[in-house]
Order: C-alpha cells, then structure tokens, then sequence
C-alpha cells in the first residue's frame, strides 16, 4: 500500500496593528474609543508599577521582581477580554495582566515585599494567587476548567506560562488533560523568547509553540504579543469558543523580555544589546500611540493625564503597601486550608505558647 498523509496542520499567524501603528481595518476588533483607552490606561499603569517595583527593589523595599515591560499588550490585551464569571491563573509574570484584572497595587506589591498577605485575592475576583514553580499553574487551571464543565457554568479559565514551561511535565499533561475533555480552558504562552539563559531557538527545535497544540487535538494560534488588538482578539475568541464547550485553545503571544529575567539576573552575561534595543523598539504602549493618535483618540493633554494618574495611583499603592502592619507569626499557618487540620492547629498552639501568645490568634 502507499504511504498516506493523515491531516493537513497549519499554525495561523495574527496581526493587527504592525509596529508603525497602522491597522489592518478588517481585522481590527469591534472595540469603541472608551474600550480602547481603557487598554491605554492599563497598559500605562502597568509600565509604571513596573518601574517603581524596579526602584523599590533597587533600595531594598522590594524582594526579587520579575519585570514586565515590553510585554504589557499580551497581558493586558488577554486580561482584558476575560468575563467576570472566568478565572485567571497567572506564573510571577503577570502583574499586569492582574492590574487588568483589578487586582489591588498595594497587595502585587506586598507580595513582592515578601508579604504573603498580598496573595490574598478579594472574594469579588477570580483570579488564583502566584504561582512560582514554573507551569504548576496549568494543572491547577484544567482542574478548574473541569469543575466548570461538570457543573455546566458558562466560564472559562485563562492560565498563563512563558516559552521555557512549554518543555515541563505540568503543562503538557494539563494540555493533554484539557483536549481528551474538550474542557473550557485557554492556554497563554507568553513567547518572550528567553526562558532565563536559554534561547528559544535551543528549547525547542519546533517553528512555533502554538504548533504544540495540534498534538493534543485542539487549535493553536500564534499572535504578535506586542499587538494589543491582536492579543484581544485571539483571546477573546477562544473564551468565546471555551464557553461554548468547543475546547481549548493554546495562544503563543511572540513578544519579548526587554528586562532581566528578574532582579537576581543579568541578562547582558548572554544576550546581545543589539538584540534588546532591536525589542524595545517594537514597544506596545509606543505602537498604540500611533494608532490612537491618528484615530484622534490620543492627545498631548490627554497623554499627561494618563500617565500623571498612573504614577499617582502608583504612588499612593507604595504608601499603602508600607503602612500595612506587620504580619504575626501565627498568620502562617491560616492563609493555606480552609479548615485548619489538627497537626497544624497543634503546631500553631505550640508556637503561640513559646512566643508568650504574642504571636497572632489562636
């Protein structure tokens, strides 16, 4: 017999707004000016949470952050797109997919002063806590997506992870997991093309990680990450597909990690600055000026607005941030079950006891 080919596999490419601000009209999402300056605004104070978080680290009020700029589109254009009724699960790159989702400032930043207490999402938001370990997440999110199919909500989960957690376990399971089940789950790789030290190039010998999700039965799309309309668009698609119980859906948003891995790294041991300032040219925020001005959507007036408020939202989250009292040891032990199990309510006891019972309720 001859040999056959069995399927036909093609991994489609999105662009929207290119890197001079110029929009493609048939593709441009139906968004309204009100819709689109919120995007702005998102991004906007992303950047700046951003930078004071780099500042506050640099004067040793911050612990180690992982830096976000150059990839506030992907985050905030994904975010956005989100129903109340969905959940979000985010890796520790996502600060501003999490502004987006209205998360408090001061609690991104507690979390990132070593405060456990900032990971205590409001009830009124679904969006899980951190996760550290690298693609831990996306199990966590199928688990989630599954409970909506059994119990038949019309929600969707969107769970986040970089280029380097496409190679683990966790992530490939959770794929495979989430495509046998058609369950209601996006997943969102954030390509910034660098997992720490390694290049892209060498984690993979595949063309695009979209093309991942062709193995495990359901689409994969890849998107210019720096595009905010694009990522939109993409996202706000496969939540609508989710939904309505059409499946998964693996996003590879192509963008860039202009900073350090994190405060801990140097990423000029093994990167070129031709390479860096190449990436910061193509920056997101800079792209939808273009874009929004030529609508008439962007002014001077407007522009300093933004950003003066930005900062100023910023600011006051720094103020709160530090005011915020002092942790008691005995906290420890209550932010993890819903119930207490009895070795831990033993071991809580016996640390109340030593420290005189000065150390938080019991």
């Amino acid at each position: 017999m001859p040999r056959a080919v069995l399927g036909t596999f093609a991994v489609e490419w999105l662009q929207v707004l290119d890197e001079r601000g110029k929009a493609d009209p048939g593709l441009l999402p139906p968004l309204g000016e009100r819709e689109v300056k919120d995007l702005y605004e998102l991004m906007a104070i992303s950047r700046v949470f951003d930078e004071q978080c780099l500042t506050l680290q640099r004067e040793g009020r911050l612990g180690t952050y992982a830096a976000v700029r150059g990839q506030e589109a992907a985050q905030v254009g994904s975010a956005y797109a989100l129903q109340q009724q969905d959940w979000l699960f985010p890796s520790f790159r996502e600060n501003a997919a999490l502004i987006a989702r209205h998360q408090p400032l001061e609690m991104l930043m507690a979390y990132w002063a070593g405060d456990e207490r900032g990971q205590q999402v409001p009830a009124s938001l679904n969006n899980f806590p951190v996760a550290i370990p690298v693609g831990t997440q996306a199990p966590h999110a199928v688990g989630a997506a599954w409970a909506f199919q059994i119990r038949k909500e019309k929600a969707a989960a969107l769970v986040y992870f970089g280029d380097g957690a496409t190679s683990k376990g966790d992530v490939l399971e959770a794929m495979n997991f989430a495509g046998v089940f058609k369950l209601p789950v996006v997943f969102f790789c954030q390509n910034n093309q660098w997992a720490i030290s390694l290049p892209a190039g060498k984690q993979t010998a595949a063309q695009t990680l979209a093309q991942k999700a062709i193995a495990f039965g359901f689409p994969g799309i890849r998107v210019d990450g720096n595009d905010v309309f694009a990522v939109y668009l993409a996202t706000h698609d496969a939540l609508e597909r989710a939904r309505s119980g059409e499946g998964p859906t693996f996003i590879e948003a192509f963008t860039y990690r202009v900073e350090h891995h994190t405060t801990s790294d140097d990423s000029s041991r093994y990167r070129a600055k031709a390479e860096v300032d190449l990436w910061r040219a193509k920056d997101p925020l800079l792209r939808l000026e273009a874009w929004m001005e030529g609508k008439g959507f962007l002014d001077k007036a407007y522009r300093e607005t933004v950003w003066a408020e930005a900062r100023k939202r910023v600011q006051e989250a720094v103020e709160k941030m530090e005011q915020l009292p002092p942790p008691k040891p005995g906290d420890i032990f209550d932010y993890v079950f819903a119930q207490l199990p009895p070795h831990l309510q033993e071991q809580k006891a016996s640390l109340l006891r030593e420290l005189g019972g000065q150390g938080g309720q019991a």
